[in-house]
């Protein structure tokens, strides 16, 4: 059955950065692009908690990035590089307050504080510490008066460091379109006066759920491609994770945080094994466990302990997701798997997170332990979901069981109907050559 759920972008800057083949030039260059990319979530949260604007803290940070291309190359790569940028940036601001005349009560309390404190990196947060400027910068791009797909772009541009290129070609969208929803996005924010903070009690545990929601949905977009002609795409799940790993440092204390990171650390640790020689899918049970990535899957077994260890209501969604994935990382062989453990997790996700989606991936679980005829019966109660469909593993998952039962004809056509609901071409391939042993 099938499963069911970076490399730093080149900057438009870069191109006009004239190094004249000098290789001193050439690598002052190559360190801005990938310094920005790894500092620039930073740079323009500490940017924003100046001048109060996602877009403009982005804009600013990008004129530390042109300022760095343009003295790098000649007068060497600095100390502290990231310092360099993060003080830029932070004093572009600092002229931007000063020039705007209602900003200036504030900007005498700013600006001293900015320019007497020393220039440097900000510290990763201490684990106490709410307010770190990184993590209302992802409760900003998060913020639920955006949609779905507009709180992905801005995330991934803001915090995942992609370019409005690279969002476009991993969701398959026109450029024109992810520039829109991102430009739309940041005006929303300004129009709705989206404060720069960390909300608080029940308003903090709701806007948790969609900042979660984001990262889960950028995974799973990665780990099982909607369309297009490959199955993968490890640069959204890297991205996912390492988002992922950073709210889990910034706020240690929500089980659901470390449940979503022990979950994708697992999933991640089998990539490798998931696709053939040429790309093509690889199904649980034969994949090469072997090829598992190992030092994931204790990165996520820890996770998964730390969630457990601050939960006080019971396992969240996410960990009980998590837990199901470990269940299969602790099985050597597709046939030690315990699925009546999957089973029982099964059975408390669809009651604390319910959905035909759970209910399928129960069915598919009911169906190792107990046999395909039972399972079958679970599948056909969902044929009426109007969730599921043009979802196209419900048919896929129906054809296996019929497979198994032995009705071959039947399992066929329900092959073929996956094949012609599946929008990757990956997993219509996969699909049409399962109809084709059925016949």
């Amino acid at each position: 059955m099938t499963e069911q759920p970076t490399a730093a972008p080149a900057t438009s800057a870069s191109a006009d950065a004239g190094t004249g083949g000098d290789s001193t030039a050439d690598e002052a260059v190559a360190a801005v692009e990938t310094i920005f990319r790894i500092e620039s979530p930073r740079i323009i949260a500490g940017v924003t908690r100046i001048v109060r604007d996602v877009g403009i803290a982005e804009e600013l940070a990008q004129d530390a990035l042109v300022a760095a291309l343009e003295q790098w190359p000649r007068d060497g790569v600095p100390d502290n590089p990231g310092a360099w940028l993060t003080a830029t940036a932070k004093h572009r601001a600092i002229d931007l307050v000063r020039r705007r005349e209602r900003y200036a009560r504030k900007l005498a309390e700013v600006g001293r504080d900015l320019e007497s404190a020393p220039q440097h990196v900000d510290a990763p947060a201490d684990p106490d510490d709410i307010d770190d400027d990184l993590l209302r910068l992802v409760f900003t791009a998060c913020h639920p008066v955006l949609s779905a797909e507009a709180r992905i772009a801005l995330t991934l541009r803001l915090l995942g460091g992609l370019t409005t290129p690279e969002i476009a070609r991993a969701y398959l969208a026109p450029e024109a379109t992810v520039a829109q929803r991102i430009v739309r996005a940041k005006r929303t924010l300004a129009a709705k006066g989206v404060a720069f903070e960390v909300p608080y009690g029940p308003e903090r545990e709701a806007r948790l759920g969609s900042v979660l929601e984001v990262i889960y949905l950028i995974f799973n977009e990665g780990y099982a491609a909607t369309a297009g002609d490959d199955l993968l795409r490890p640069a959204l799940c890297e991205d996912a994770l390492r988002l992922a790993r950073v709210l889990a440092e910034l706020m240690p204390k929500e089980p659901e945080v470390h449940g979503l990171t022990a979950l994708l650390e697992l999933q991640s640790s089998r990539t490798a094994a998931r696709t053939g020689p040429a790309g093509e899918p690889v199904l649980l049970r034969d994949q090469n466990r072997r090829r598992w990535n190992r030092m994931l899957i204790r990165r996520g077994f820890a996770a998964l302990g730390r969630a457990n260890a601050v939960s006080t209501g019971g396992p969240g969604p996410y960990a009980l997701q998590a837990a199901i994935a470990a269940c299969h990382a602790q099985a050597y062989a597709y046939e030690d798997t315990d699925w009546r453990r999957i089973v029982a997790l099964y059975d408390l996700l669809a009651a604390r997170s319910p959905s035909p989606v759970v209910e399928l991936n129960r069915a598919v679980a009911v169906s190792m332990a107990e046999g395909p005829e039972p399972a079958l019966a679970l599948v056909d109660a969902l044929a009426a979901e109007p969730a599921l469909g043009d979802y196209h593993l419900l048919p896929s998952v129906r054809g296996d069981l019929l497979a198994r039962l032995g009705r071959t004809r039947e399992a066929r056509a329900e092959f073929e109907r996956a094949a012609s609901l599946a929008r990757n071409e990956r997993e219509r391939e996969l699909l049409r050559a399962r109809a084709e042993e059925c016949r």
